[in-house]
C-alpha cells in the first residue's frame, strides 16, 4: 500500500521561500516546492508527496517547470530515465490531480500480496505494466466519460444509492429492486447493445380469458404487433426515469429537465430519424395543469418545493410508442393525490383484457380515485377523476388511435356493444387515469406548445413558402408523432410561428394546448402502456417505481 504525505502549509509561511521537507525526500522537489511558494505567494495546500514523487495540480505543476532553474530541469529528467531504466517508474502512479488522486480505487490487499517478493528491473516493471494494462479493462468503474461509472458491480451500486435517496425524496415513487451490470451509471448504453440478442425484459404479465371467439382476426393483429420493439422502448423508459427521477429536485428549471430527459432517452434509444426515438413531447404540467405542458423556447419556469409535477413522456421503436406517465411531488400532502391516480390506473389495468368493455373499465376506475380525499388548509377536499381526460388506444405511429379508455362510469345508454367499446387481443391501449382536487374538468389554457400533423389530412394549398418548408421538416422528423416547438427550434426553423400557424389554419397540423382545472387545485396522473394478447395482458411499462 502507498503511503500518502500531505503537506500543509500555512498561508502566512507561503511567501516565505523555504520549507521543511523530510530528508526521505529529494533535495530537487524540495527547492521546487519552495521555489512555487516563493513565486506566486499563493497557498497549495492540495500539493502531495507520494513515494518520493510530488503531485499536483495542473496549475501548480505549470509553476514549477517555470520558475525551476535548468540545472534543476535537468537533474530531475535525469532521475526520472533512471528510474524508468530500473522499471521503478512501473511502481509509481503517474502524476495526476489531487481530486483524481482521491478518487482511485484503492488497492486490494491481493495486489499487495502479489507484488510482495516480486523480482525487481526491466523485468519486472513490464510485467507490471501488463497487469496495470489488465486491471484497467477488467475494472468495474474506469475509464468511460467523465463521472460515469463503467458497467459492472460498482454502476450496481450507484444506482441503488441513487434509488434508495430518490424513494426518500419524491411521493410515493418506490425505489428500484432490479438493475443491470451491463449499464453504465448514470446510463449511457444504449439498449441494443445491452439485450445484444434482441429479447427485451417483459413487462408485467396478467393472465385473462376470452369471453367470445374471434381467433382469425385477432391472430392476424397480434401477428403485427412487433413485440420485441415495445418492450426495447419500455426498457428505455425504465432507465430513463430512474435517472431522471434524481434529477427532479426544487430549483430546477423545467426547460432543463426536459431537455435532460430528451437528451437522454435520445441516446439510450440510440435515436435515428423515424425509426426510433421520442414518442411525443416531455410533458411537466403543474398543479392545477393536467396535461399538454411543455416549456416553449424562452419560458424558464422552476420546479418548486409545493408544486405538483406530471411527468409524462415517450418513446418510439419502429413506431411502436410507449406512453407512460407518473407525478413528482416533494410535499406529503399529495400523498394520497397522487395514490389516487396510482390505483385508479392498476384498478383500470386488472380489468383489461381481450373482449373487456371500455365503457365499464371507467366505472371501476372512477370508485377507485373517489375513494380518496385530501387535506387543504385543514380541510379535507374530496378527490375527483378528471371526467374529460381519457386513456386510449396507441396504433403505429399514432398516439391516439381512436378508442377511448373512460375515467368515469359511462351513462346507462352509453353502454353499446359497438366494437369500439371493447378491447380486442392485439390492440396497445394507455391505461391514463387523472384525478382533481378541483371541479374534476379541464379547458384549454395558455400558451400552445405541442402539436402533431392530422394522419387524416387532406392537400391543402400553402400560401407561404416557410409554411411548405416547415412541414417538409415536420414530415421528414415526426410524421404523425406529436412535437413541440422547442424541438422544431432545434431543428434550425427558429422563426416558425407564422409558419406554423397557416399549417394549424389549414387543418394540417392539430394543436394541443395545456389543459387546466381551476385555479388553485391540484392534479395527479398515472399512466401505463399495456399489451392485449390472447389470454394475458402484458403492462409493457411497469417498473419497479410505480
Amino acid at each position: 500500500m502507498s503511503a500518502f504525505l500531505l503537506l500543509q502549509i500555512a498561508p502566512e509561511d507561503a511567501g516565505r521561500g523555504a520549507c521543511r521537507i523530510a530528508s526521505s525526500f529529494e533535495l530537487t522537489f524540495a527547492t521546487a516546492l519552495a521555489m512555487l511558494f516563493s513565486s506566486d505567494g499563493a497557498n497549495h495546500s492540495d500539493a502531495r508527496v507520494v513515494t518520493g514523487n510530488f503531485f499536483f495540480t495542473p496549475s501548480v505543476e505549470a509553476v514549477i517547470v517555470a520558475t525551476m532553474p535548468a540545472e534543476l530541469k535537468r537533474e530531475a529528467g535525469e532521475k526520472r530515465e533512471a528510474a524508468a531504466e530500473t522499471g521503478a517508474a512501473a511502481a509509481t502512479p503517474e502524476p495526476t490531480t489531487a481530486k483524481e488522486a482521491e478518487q482511485r480505487p484503492e488497492e486490494t490487499p491481493q495486489d499487495d500480496e502479489d507484488d510482495e517478493g516480486e523480482e525487481t528491473g526491466p523485468a519486472a516493471g513490464e510485467q507490471k505494466k501488463k497487469k496495470k494494462k489488465k486491471k484497467k479493462k477488467s475494472g468495474s468503474s474506469g475509464g468511460g466519460d467523465k463521472g460515469v461509472v463503467q458497467p459492472g458491480a460498482a454502476a450496481v451500486a450507484a444506482a441503488k444509492r441513487q434509488s434508495e435517496e430518490n424513494s426518500k425524496i419524491l411521493r410515493r415513487v418506490k425505489e428500484w429492486t432490479s438493475f443491470s451490470d451491463k449499464q453504465t451509471w448514470p446510463p449511457t448504453k444504449p439498449m441494443h447493445q445491452i439485450f445484444t440478442d434482441g429479447l427485451y425484459p417483459e413487462g408485467e404479465l396478467r393472465e385473462t380469458k376470452r369471453k367470445t371467439a374471434a381467433e382469425d382476426r385477432e391472430a392476424v393483429r397480434l401477428e403485427a404487433v412487433d413485440i420485441q420493439a415495445m418492450r426495447q422502448a419500455s426498457e428505455c423508459h425504465r432507465q430513463v426515469r430512474r435517472y431522471i427521477q434524481g434529477i427532479a429536485r426544487p430549483g430546477v428549471k423545467l426547460i432543463d429537465l426536459c431537455q435532460t430527459l430528451e437528451a437522454k432517452t435520445k441516446e439510450l434509444v440510440d435515436a435515428y430519424k423515424l425509426d426510433r426515438g421520442w414518442g411525443f413531447p416531455t410533458g411537466c404540467s403543474l398543479n392545477h395543469c393536467a396535461a399538454h405542458y411543455t416549456p416553449n423556447p424562452g419560458d424558464n419556469r422552476v420546479l418548486e418545493q409545493g408544486d405538483i409535477c406530471k411527468l409524462d413522456f415517450g418513446v418510439q421503436v419502429g413506431g411502436r410508442i410507449i406512453d407512460c406517465a407518473f407525478t413528482i411531488a416533494f410535499d406529503e400532502k399529495f400523498d394520497t393525490l397522487i395514490q389516487a391516480t396510482q390505483d385508479g390506473t392498476n384498478v383500470g389495468i386488472s380489468h383489461a383484457g381481450a373482449d373487456a368493455r371500455l365503457s365499464e373499465i371507467g366505472g371501476y376506475i372512477q370508485e377507485a380515485i373517489e375513494s380518496y380525499e385530501m387535506e387543504i388548509d385543514g380541510k379535507m377536499v374530496p378527490i375527483k377523476p378528471i371526467r374529460n381526460l381519457t386513456g386510449h388506444s396507441i396504433d403505429l405511429y399514432r398516439i391516439h388511435a381512436g378508442k377511448a379508455v373512460p375515467i368515469v362510469k359511462a351513462a346507462s345508454g352509453q353502454m353499446s356493444n359497438a366494437p369500439t367499446n371493447f378491447m380486442e387481443e392485439g390492440e396497445v391501449y394507455a391505461i391514463e387515469t387523472f384525478a382533481s382536487t378541483g371541479r374534476g374538468h379541464v379547458t384549454e389554457e395558455g400558451e400552445c406548445s405541442h402539436y402533431m400533423k392530422d394522419a387524416n389530412a387532406h392537400f391543402a394549398a400553402l400560401r407561404l413558402k416557410s409554411a411548405k418548408d416547415l412541414l417538409k421538416v415536420i414530415e421528414e422528423n415526426f410524421g404523425t408523432l406529436a412535437f413541440c416547438r422547442r424541438w422544431l427550434e432545434d431543428l434550425g426553423c427558429p422563426h416558425h410561428l407564422l409558419a406554423l400557424k397557416q399549417l394549424v389554419e389549414k387543418q394540417i397540423i392539430v394543436p394541443y394546448p395545456p389543459l387546466s382545472d381551476v385555479k388553485g387545485s391540484f392534479t395527479s396522473q398515472m399512466e401505463h402502456t399495456i399489451f392485449i394478447g390472447r389470454q394475458s395482458v402484458e403492462v409493457v411499462s411497469r417498473g419497479d417505481d410505480f
